[in-house]
Formats: structure tokens, sequence, C-alpha cells
């Protein structure tokens, strides 16, 4: 019995560890390796000349986006561009990251790593499982599949379509 217990402990010590290594100290680095020219999908970060989201934000430099698909901006008007962890919500991967290409030379997408289950296997909040181990991906995408439920934006209304 006891074996089972520290079991349990063990394994939700990694889920834990995992995460924090992943959504904070990761993040936080790779949010800083550059001077990002649009933070799309931003929340609350500060870390982009213009920092984008579907909801306002009370950031520097706000633009309101309205449909993800179709951005408000020229082609290639940026060289860098940050989306962190978005795109494992969003109804169409593929087309938002197109239309992140199609406005950025340079597009860093950072997503959850297979190795974060707390995030990886969200599946009431996460659309999609990201088949990688890194957290950063640059001017690509990885392999994915799609999550059969999404109970969070059903119920709280959110619509990231």
């Amino acid at each position: 019995m006891i074996e089972i217990v520290v079991g349990v402990g063990v394994f939700l010590g990694y889920i834990y560890v995992s995460h924090v290594l992943d959504y904070k100290i990761l993040k936080e680095k790779h949010m800083k390796e550059k001077n990002w020219d649009l933070n799309i999908s931003c929340g609350n970060t500060r870390i982009g000349k213009i920092n984008a989201d579907i909801v306002k934000r009370n950031v520097p430099n706000f633009v309101l986006i309205e449909d993800i698909y179709n951005m408000p901006f020229k082609d290639k008007e940026f060289n860098e561009v940050i989306s962190s962890h978005t795109i494992e919500h969003v109804d169409n991967p593929d087309l938002f990251f197109k239309e992140l290409t199609r406005i950025s030379k340079n597009v860093t997408i950072l997503l959850p790593p297979f190795w974060d289950l707390a995030s990886m296997f969200w599946i009431l909040e996460h659309k999609w499982l990201f088949l990688t181990l890194n957290t950063k991906h640059v001017n690509k995408l990885p392999s994915k599949i799609k999550m059969p439920y999404c109970l969070v934006h059903k119920i709280l209304g959110q619509r990231i379509k």
C-alpha cells in the first residue's frame, strides 16, 4: 500500500515539476529571447512592440483581433511573431499558422511538449495534442491529433475559432 502512495506522489510531483518547467521557466526564457514585433494571443504579457488578442487586454500597444484567420496586418509586416500556448486551443491550427506566416517572416510557436503531462492531457481545455518534445517551434508545426473533448471552451463560452 505504501508503494502505491509513494508512486502516486512521485507521479503527481512529476506532473507539477514538468508543468512549471514548461509553462513558467521555458516559456519565460523563450519570450525574453528576442524583441518581438508581434505578440499574438498576448494575454497579459507585454513583450511585443504590438500585443494582440481576441479579448481586450490592458497592455501597451494593444490590437484587438476579431478573426485569427484573417488578421488586420499586411503580408510580411513583421519580422518576428510569437504565439505562446494558444495554438492547442484553436479550431484550425493549420489555418491559424498559415495566417501567422502570411504576416511575419519568422513565426515562433510555444506549445505544451509531450512531457508536460499536465498540459498535454488537459482534455477539457485543449483541442489539439501536438506530438513533440520541444516547447518552441520556429516556422513549422509538429504533427498533431484532435482531442475528443473541450468542455471548458463550451461551458465558459470561449470561442477561439
